[in-house]
């Protein structure tokens, strides 16, 4: 064995050993009971991250635990691959995006193998793969010919100068993010997922799911389930003109807080509806405010945040409930697409209304009033009358006056559906997904446009529909659209000219049912084999950032009860277990240039002065000696350039310190604060690991273990079993239930810190020295493999460390035959006793009271009392 810890020898020898016996490749194994452990798969931006090694690090230590705990075990990798970044890099290179994401796949590859993760390459798989997207588009065109997926007109950011749609946190202040131009509203085609029919399943299936809290709460929120009443408010007659159908008849809006009716002094409406188009026919005023609406942003979030805007339309509904004309206003912050596009407005107890009301010089009214002592109501300073439903009574409301609101609330509903004026409604806030993106580096939509047919699905012996590869784009609108070749087809039904779809889809598709193609990623007859969804059923542990709590976590689990309705999964949820990693953050720093930007420097190009305590007080550049700002700690990223390389950390330090690192600095759970000197001490605690195992087979070479649990150790040796056994016991919770695996390196560390002062020298302190050292490197070998695959080759030659069982811990080894009594003197410790572990109270009591310790305190006097803990203390008071 050699002396010294060498990682750039030790892991790819380990490495290669693992590969060549193909350790985690794996099939369905009915013998052995199964664990399917996904993290999030990367999208292939060129290289890794801080935030890919913990993310990955904490589902290999998972699954190493699992396969040596005797589990078939499934951990695959692959790659995001579509998506816009591939296509803006490509533009900025002048390159395809295929050409892009393949050489950035190969490195990252690279790079995820230099770590040791445990994954089964031979089912790695890429979204842009044909053989990936075929089934997804297979799927689509079954979903679109039963009505669950549908193309109809939506309401987009449109930018004119690259011709494409963009997400809105693409647009900033109103402009394109990248051409700089004014962005449209504008009515496109656009193919949604009926995702609003599956709310209540969605909703209620969250309760059965192993998550956190905080996400499942998130989820809830985002479908936004509630109880209301849509109400019908007459249009006066005077104001119906140019409008047709029911829109002649009523306005209608959809409110949970019907009980406050009586309280609304205006309506307003979206610059989309029917009635704002009426009324700005002959009104130039509205057609300029209308235009300037649909210019803004069409996300919810901007509306809450956005200067509240309006214009009369100098039309009237009525109040269903009191005979009141209302106006009709046109306002910026109501949404066409969301509800009915009409809000009655209520200023006295909404914030949003209470602000444009009095913004415009509108009346307010106050209808509900606190039961509890409150200020007196001020109609010009806000006050948020019915935050609390419980302690509150309707005034001003007639009939009403004096209900709660429960009884209010039902009061309200059954007199407007006595009067034909409302029924109740249960709505939910989640709206379809609109899966459409003008973009090129996707998966083509598989419909074809035929005037004669409509819109036709592709046939399934004409899937996949491919992508082509050798396309560079220039930013300006969908090249698929420029090019006859790929859209000029002919129509499956009549055999006419027909258009082939050029929009490709939402990456978050392929996102949704990744899980389950890594079950059988070669099976050519559909998403998944039947018997490989039948034996996995779902990821047993999912590890991913809590940034993804709504958008994909909702989507995969929607997408699952599809496949699950079309009988190609078994099961209705994708991901049993969760757990949400924390951020990987670190220092900043940056000087601020004339322009008023900040330019950021990474840590390692700044020396930082610390206080005796070693907090930060200065920083200076390396490069010019002069001063820079200590900005806050915050996530790794490129743009405040405080990221750290792996690389480079694998390169100084080998990857197992890295893989150390990261599951002693801090819970999985939480965010973790980058240190140098943690990083350090990780290597110095594997240079020591190393050092022991060294010491130990250079004082003789390896032993038998010990097995005997009758045989007569001394107390050290007793002792240090104890110590032994306990760890396993911790470890294992801690990997196996907690999922705390800085607390497992811990209590590893403190059982080393007392083999290192256990003489074990003797025939017998050998055997247990083997014993304690086979199982730190079983304990550790899920965080640092290639360190233990090395030792375990030294102490057990002839068994393959991952054939080697978890340790398992021995209960008599538990048990102790004596124990240490602490002894106190009126609260204060003085001594400290050995007693037999079955000895009486009092005998312990007895030998407190012998203690030298407690004869020096007592003074030779007679206690007062004498307080016995059993198994900790005893309390002389004297």
């Amino acid at each position: 064995m050699q002396e010294h810890y060498n990682p750039s020898q030790i892991e790819p020898a380990s490495q290669s050993k693992w590969e060549n016996a193909r350790i985690f490749s794996v099939s369905e194994d009915a013998s052995k009971p199964k664990y399917y452990c996904l993290s999030m798969f990367p999208y292939p931006s060129g290289k890794l991250h801080m935030g890919h090694v913990r993310n990955y690090t904490i589902g290999d230590v998972l699954s190493r635990y699992k396969l040596l705990n005797g589990f078939n075990v499934l951990q695959p990798m692959g790659w995001d691959a579509f998506g816009m970044p591939a296509e803006n890099a490509a533009i900025d290179r002048q390159v395809a995006p295929a050409k892009w994401t393949y050489e950035n796949i190969a490195y990252m590859r690279n790079q995820l193998k230099s770590l040791g993760f445990a994954f089964d390459w031979e089912r790695e798989l890429a979204t842009c793969s044909p053989e990936y997207y075929r089934w997804e588009q297979l799927l689509f065109t079954k979903l679109f010919e039963k009505g669950v997926i549908y193309r109809k007109n939506g309401t987009v950011n449109w930018d004119p100068v690259d011709q494409t749609v963009l997400a809105n946190e693409q647009v900033i202040d109103g402009r394109g993010w990248r051409s700089g131009a004014l962005i449209e509203k504008r009515e496109i085609p656009m193919y949604y997922f009926k995702i609003t029919d599956y709310a209540e399943q969605l909703l209620s299936d969250l309760d059965g799911l192993n998550w956190p809290e905080q996400v499942k709460t998130m989820q809830r929120n985002w479908i936004g389930k509630s109880r209301g009443v849509q109400v019908r408010f007459a249009l006066d007659s005077g104001s119906k003109q140019g409008l047709e159908g029911d829109y002649a008849e009523y306005l209608q809006v959809y409110t949970t807080r019907p009980d406050t009716l009586l309280g609304a002094t205006y309506v307003a409406v979206a610059a989309e509806h029917p009635l704002a188009t009426a009324a700005a026919a002959d009104k130039p005023e509205l057609q300029a405010f209308i235009a300037e609406c649909k210019s803004g942003s069409v996300a919810e979030a901007d509306m809450a945040t956005m200067e509240k805007k309006g214009v009369p339309t100098g039309r009237y509904v009525i109040n269903p409930l009191n005979g009141d004309k209302l106006e009709v206003w046109i306002a910026n912050y109501v949404l066409w697409g969301y509800g009915d596009g009409a809000v009655m407005a209520v200023p006295g107890h909404d914030e949003r209304d209470f602000e444009f009301a009095n913004k415009y010089k509108l009346p307010i009214k106050q209808v509900v009033e606190s039961t509890l002592e409150q200020p007196a109501y001020n109609p010009n300073e806000w006050q948020d009358w019915y935050g609390d439903k419980e302690n509150t009574r309707l005034i001003n409301s007639g009939e009403f006056d004096g209900m709660d609101f429960q009884t209010a609330f039902d009061a309200t509903s059954a007199k407007l559906q006595s009067l034909n004026a409302g029924a109740p409604k249960t709505q939910y806030r989640l709206r379809d997904w609109g899966i459409s993106r003008q973009r090129y580096w996707g998966c083509p939509i598989p419909i074809i446009h035929c005037e004669s047919c409509g819109d036709v699905p592709v046939p399934a012996d004409q899937l996949p529909v491919v992508l082509p590869e050798d396309v560079v784009p220039d930013g300006s609108g969908s090249p698929l659209a420029k090019m006859p070749e790929f859209y000029e087809t002919t129509c499956p039904h009549c055999g006419g000219p027909a258009k082939r779809e050029t929009d490709t889809m939402d990456t978050f598709m392929e996102s949704s049912w990744y899980q389950f193609r890594y079950m059988s990623p070669q099976f050519s007859d559909s998403m998944v084999a039947p018997e490989a969804a039948q034996y996995w059923q779902q990821a047993d542990q999912y590890i991913g950032g809590i940034e993804h709590a709504i958008l994909h976590l909702l989507y995969a689990r929607f997408f699952t009860k599809l496949m699950n309705e079309e009988g190609i999964v078994p099961v209705k949820e994708p991901f049993a277990s969760l757990l949400t990693q924390g951020m990987v953050l670190q220092a900043t720093y940056y000087r601020e240039t004339e322009s008023g930007k900040k330019q950021w420097f990474n840590p390692a190009e700044v020396e930082v002065q610390t206080d005796d305590k070693g907090r930060p007080v200065a920083a200076v550049l390396k490069a010019d000696g002069r001063p820079v700002v200590i900005g806050g700690v915050e996530k790794m990223s490129k743009s405040k350039n405080n990221g750290v390389d792996p690389q480079d950390l694998i390169d100084a330090y080998g990857a197992d310190t890295a893989r150390l690192f990261m599951m002693f600095a801090s819970p999985p759970e939480q965010s973790l604060e980058w240190s140098d000197s943690g990083v350090e001490g990780a290597h110095r605690f594997l240079r020591r690991l190393w050092r022991t195992v060294f010491e130990y087979i250079n004082r003789g070479g390896a032993v038998k273990a010990f097995s005997d649990r009758h045989d007569n150790l001394d107390k050290e040796l007793k002792d240090l079993r104890h110590k032994l056994h306990a760890t396993i016991a911790k470890v294992s919770d801690d990997y196996g239930r907690r999922l705390q695996f800085n607390t497992a390196i811990a209590a590893v560390m403190e059982l080393l810190n007392q083999y290192d002062k256990t003489d074990t020298s003797s025939e017998q302190g050998r055997a247990v020295a083997q014993e304690v050292l086979e199982a730190v490197v079983r304990l550790l070998w899920p965080i640092v493999p290639h360190i233990c695959e090395a030792l375990w080759s030294e102490l057990c030659s002839d068994t393959p460390l991952w054939q080697a069982a978890w340790p398992q811990a021995d209960a008599a080894a538990l048990v102790k035959s004596e124990i240490e009594i602490m002894v106190q003197v009126n609260g204060k410790l003085r001594d400290k006793v050995t007693v037999p572990a079955d000895a009486s109270k009092e005998a312990i009591e007895a030998a407190a009271l012998a203690s030298l310790g407690a004869q020096k305190f007592t003074e030779g006097k007679t206690p007062k009392k004498v307080i016995v803990v059993p198994g900790r203390l005893v309390n002389i008071v004297a």
